[in-house]
């Protein structure tokens, strides 16, 4: 209806990362024009075995201090920092980007995993002829980690 009526793309799925696994599969047969999975990912990284436990609580702490205007009444503790712990990623970036090589391997490999199966899911493997064909992505020169944790230090909503 949407491609027909009103000339748009397709529907697109907010707040996939609380899907069902079993649920990916549906969004190419209906041609799901765009799928919302960042939290997921980000939940990946924050609930990872792995992630360092004193450095979470330090973030959590950040939370408290800098974020409690923004905790509703109705908020538990866990939702309060689920909802906000995603403003740490700045403050915070140096130490996750610094996090021992073991570590961010082992985060990285689940991050691939669930990546190849959503990639498998969603019928994008084998586009990269199509993503030539349409796709002209500019040039980035990209920053070192220390020019981009300066940035970060000198504003800290960098990278939100």
């Amino acid at each position: 209806m949407a491609r027909e009526e009103y000339g748009l793309a397709g529907a697109v799925q907010h707040g996939a990362s609380t899907l069902p696994s079993n649920a990916f599969g549906n969004f190419p047969r209906v041609e799901t024009c765009e799928i919302h999975l960042a939290t997921n990912f980000q939940n990946m990284v924050f609930d990872h075995p792995r992630f360092p436990a004193d450095l979470k609580q330090r973030m959590y702490a950040h939370i408290d201090e800098n974020l409690a205007g923004e905790r509703k009444d109705s908020d538990s503790e866990e939702q309060f920092y689920y909802k906000t712990r995603k403003k740490t990623i700045a403050p915070f970036k140096q130490e996750v980007w610094s996090l021992p090589a073991d570590v961010r391997s082992a985060i990285a490999a689940d991050l691939e995993s669930t990546f190849r199966f959503l990639f498998e899911q969603l019928n994008v493997n084998g586009t990269i002829d199509l993503v030539d064909r349409y796709i002209r992505a500019p040039v980035q020169h990209r920053e070192t980690v220390q020019q981009a944790v300066a940035l970060a230090a000198d504003d800290p909503d960098a990278g939100e």
